[in-house]
């Protein structure tokens, strides 16, 4: 990779709206080879998750520490092992780790470490594909500052953009956003991106692809020079190397184990639907098992995932949607319910596939075949995490 700080990259098209509601359209017709989608888990536990080194040899500020600690968190992750102490030392970073594996704290505590030195003179940008994930970000931000007197603002589309203007009033050492919402505040000269000194990208290899390239151009341009910048993803796109290079200077790469592959903890199975059968019964009758107790069910369209969530209702199966046609508070909302348990499924598209972190879900389904296995690596990442054993359906036609 280049050594030489580049301030700015080529952009070649003007931003076409509000990009984190943009959908790319979709063959209709997946053509990944059903064997991918088979595979015996093999669980690992906490110890393949987690390392044996401690937070307490990392010399952290102490109050950052006890906030780690009270969270549960006593020893770090392999990523986080691989990436904390280089982004304590100011470098920049390639980091690549499967879903669930703590890349957000990996990020998270040295920009928190550096802020508190700094705080005055400090910005963090962490640019996500999706507002769920941005606000999950935000969420184990706030957890982490507890009494540091640092503060932050996530700013995403599908929410009154009047009420960011309250938000920008007061220095924020971190700011999360999508990037359409983040480049309408930058055109109207509330957010000013040249104090940005870290930039994040967190799952970059979906804001580098097409429906978001130009507008992370857009983002990097008005930053200018910066301090530090963080790529962090479970999968890496080859063709995006180049424009990679060109944001990084002199950067660490990691690429922690079995990255761009599915989780080991992960029980992979199919089942094939018979030529004239009732798909839906199928799926109706997964739910006899009471092992099924927390699902995400994934749809390619908004419409069948709004549909089957009626469904399930109707047959006494406690279930919600989210999808991009409905309102973040809806959203935040769905989600919510699945969190305490007042609903057993989560009907979901892709746009959600990144930002859905809760805790022991036990069963992701694939109500339609994924359109890439990048999808299908990001949809079943959602069970199986913190080195617990989760399990993955799909149905094949």
């Amino acid at each position: 990779m280049n050594n030489t700080r580049k301030n700015t990259v080529p952009s070649n098209s003007s931003r076409p709206g509000n990009m984190d509601r943009r959908q790319v359209k979709k063959k209709k017709e997946s053509t990944l080879d059903p064997r991918l989608f088979v595979k015996k888990a093999k669980p690992s536990g906490q110890a393949g998750f987690r390392t044996e080194k401690s937070f307490e040899t990392l010399n952290l500020n102490p109050r950052l520490l006890a906030n780690i600690l009270a969270k549960g968190y006593q020893t770090l992750t392999t990523i986080q092992e691989q990436s904390i102490q280089p982004l304590l030392e100011g470098r920049d970073i390639m980091a690549i780790s499967k879903t669930g594996s703590g890349k957000t704290a990996a990020f998270l505590i040295p920009i928190i470490e550096h802020a508190l030195k700094d705080s005055r003179n400090y910005t963090a940008l962490v640019v996500t594909p999706t507002r769920e994930l941005a606000l999950q970000i935000e969420e184990e931000f706030k957890s982490l500052v507890v009494g540091l007197q640092l503060y932050s603002a996530t700013f995403i589309g599908g929410t009154n953009i009047n009420s960011d203007y309250k938000q920008l009033e007061r220095k924020l050492q971190v700011v999360v956003g999508t990037p359409g919402r983040l480049l309408d505040l930058s055109d109207r000269k509330l957010l000013k991106l040249n104090q940005v000194t870290t930039l994040v990208l967190d799952e970059f290899d979906r804001m580098l692809d097409m429906g978001f390239v130009n507008d992370v151009k857009k983002l990097i341009n008005l930053i200018g020079k910066r301090d530090q910048t963080l790529l962090f993803s479970a999968t890496l796109e080859p063709n995006q190397m180049q424009l990679i290079s060109a944001l990084l200077n002199n950067p660490i790469e990691v690429k922690v184990e079995n990255s761009g592959g599915t989780n080991e903890n992960i029980e992979q199975q199919t089942i094939q639907v018979p030529a004239g059968a009732e798909k839906f019964d199928l799926l109706s009758g997964l739910f006899k098992k009471p092992e099924l107790d927390k699902v995400i069910l994934f749809t390619e369209t908004k419409r069948l995932a709004d549909r089957l969530a009626k469904k399930l209702n109707q047959v006494g199966i406690a279930a919600g949607q989210i999808h991009g046609d409905k309102s973040q508070n809806f959203r935040n909302r769905m989600i919510e319910d699945f969190k305490k348990g007042n609903i057993r499924v989560l009907v979901a598209t892709d746009v959600a596939a990144r930002g859905i972190d809760v805790a022991d879900v036990s069963h992701v389904i694939n109500y339609q075949l994924p359109m890439t296995m990048d999808a299908y690596i990001h949809r079943i990442g959602r069970t199986g995490r913190a080195g617990k054993v989760g399990h993955a359906i799909t149905f094949v036609n």
